[in-house]
């Protein structure tokens, strides 16, 4: 624990979803939804907007589109994303060299290491200055929270959402966690929350009272340990610049041997979806599953299987650690289990919604082949946010410069994925908010343009093109104008700097649209 707030923890807010909102000005203001939108898809991201009608993260999408119907759901675009945090880790490296990515959007910097902070002045002066840096170079926000542990900062960035800083003393941390739930703390997750519950401990202070003894009687030694420690608000752990793990795993002992066989399968489930929430946190996914069992006699066995590509599906992992223990023998009883993952890839997320992406294609040309797609209202169907598009072969729908060229037929037809961003030769940059039976309707307008119109065009119309990101925020020219005042970091080489290099790259896609 240090004696000064000196150490920072920086959450961008709704971070996939604030990225679209700025992309896409018609969105702005409006529920937004990132995630796979596919049947077994789950919510990425939900925006404060959509977060009011109870979409949160890791929710199945069905219930999200339940409880808010009328929300614009998109497909993540990582490349987009990736040279946004790009921007904003330049921006954190600045402070200080020992900066701790846990994923795109989060990150802990030691300031006192890169000699911006020494106290409680200077180090809020330097996350305010962090706070309108991100604004002035990304145009989203983040939220910083200042204190002397991780666990306190991370804590206090949770506070300030969104777009806010909230310092903790050094000192107050006890005084602080007390009245917290006991979910607060890391590594307590619902089993564990749901066994201290049992024990009559509902909160941290709970912990605190119940002492050292108590909590290792109930969780082990190892984590009744640790647990006790953050509750007194101890966390030691220093920020460190190289994260390169090649494995996450988690395991627990049993305090008596388990020799019921559906309780050691309901086990490794609990490990499994600990192990996978792990991956998350550190923005991971894994392609090999290893099970690791302890037996009575301490004779410790080993068994792994290696998955078709990376994934941080809790399903997929479960189900895997399940068929390795199927090869185990666990009649004397089994005193550790553990799961893990190896062979690490980044940014597993978007392997997860590819996956949910290629079902709903699939399912696309399913309902095409009935003839389930109906002309009119693919040309019009949108999120419920979106006005509507002029109807096709009016002038500026298709008739400028689309028009005379043949519909196309289901052999020939273009797709264009909903919410993928294109260039047209005569209106620009825009992004597809909709296609389907020959047509497709896109809205031009750019990050730092009024809401666009929508028009309609043929799908094999040459005039419109797919095209790559633009920055979300426009750089300044030779004479100054036409972007946010503040420093600028450069954009990332993969994405284009201006606006004459096109008008975005990804697949995103508007509630109750069946486009292909």
């Amino acid at each position: 624990m240090r004696a000064a707030p000196t150490i920072l923890h920086l959450d961008m807010d709704a971070f996939f979803a604030a990225a679209e909102q700025a992309a896409k000005p018609s969105l702005r203001g409006k529920p937004v939804v990132v995630g796979g939108l596919g049947p077994r898809g789950v919510v990425a991201t939900a925006s404060y907007e959509a977060r009011r009608f109870g979409v949160h993260s890791a929710m199945p999408m069905a219930q999200a589109r339940r409880l808010a119907p009328n929300a614009a759901y998109l497909v993540p675009r990582f490349s987009l994303y990736r040279a946004v945090s790009e921007q904003v880790m330049e921006l954190l490296g600045r402070l200080s060299p020992l900066v701790e990515p846990l994923s795109l959007d989060e990150a802990f910097v030691d300031l006192e290491a890169g000699g911006t902070a020494h106290d409680a002045a200077t180090a809020r002066a330097a996350g305010e200055r962090l706070r309108g840096d991100i604004r002035a170079v990304t145009g989203l926000t983040g939220s910083v929270g200042l204190a002397g542990s991780k666990m306190i900062a991370k804590i206090a960035s949770e506070q300030a959402k969104p777009d806010g800083l909230v310092l903790i003393e050094p000192g107050t941390e006890r005084e602080l966690l007390g009245p917290m739930p006991v979910r607060t703390l890391p590594g307590v997750g619902p089993a564990t929350g749901e066994h201290l519950r049992r024990a009559g401990m509902t909160t941290v202070a709970d912990l605190a009272e119940a002492g050292e003894d108590e909590l290792v009687r109930l969780l082990g030694r190892a984590h009744g340990v640790a647990l006790y420690r953050m509750a007194q608000g101890h966390d030691d752990r220093p920020v460190v610049s190289e994260r390169d793990a090649k494995s996450v795993s988690v395991e627990d002992t049993f305090d008596v041997d388990l020799h019921d066989r559906a309780r050691v399968r309901l086990e490794v489930g609990r490990l499994a979806d600990r192990c996978v929430r792990r991956l998350r946190a550190a923005g991971r996914s894994g392609r090999t599953v290893v099970l690791k069992v302890r037996r009575y006699d301490f004779s410790t066995l080993t068994r792994s299987e290696t998955l078709r590509g990376p994934t941080d599906d809790p399903v997929v992992v479960r189900e895997a650690a399940g068929r390795l223990l199927e090869a185990v023998d666990t009649t004397g009883g089994v005193r550790l289990l553990g799961v893990g993952v190896t062979g690490l890839a980044d940014f597993t997320q978007e392997d997860l919604f590819a996956q949910a992406a290629a079902a709903e294609r699939a399912a696309a040309e399913m309902a095409a082949a009935d003839g389930a797609a109906d002309a009119g209202a693919a040309g019009r169907e949108t999120s419920g946010l979106l006005e509507e598009a002029p109807p096709a072969g009016e002038p500026g729908a298709g008739g400028e410069a689309g028009a005379a060229t043949p519909r196309a037929g289901p052999e020939t037809e273009r797709r264009w994925p909903a919410g993928h961003d294109v260039r047209h030769s005569v209106y620009g940059a825009g992004w597809v908010q909709g296609s389907g039976v020959g047509r497709v309707t896109v809205r031009f307008e750019e990050p730092w343009s009024p809401p666009g119109r929508v028009r309609t065009f043929w799908s094999d119309d040459p005039n419109l093109t797919p095209s790559e990101p633009l920055p979300l925020v426009r750089e300044t020219g030779a004479d100054g104008a036409g972007a946010v005042p503040g420093p600028q970091s450069s954009w990332p080489a993969s994405l284009p700097k201006s606006r004459s290099a096109g008008g975005g790259a990804d697949a995103s896609g508007a509630a109750g649209s069946s486009m292909p």
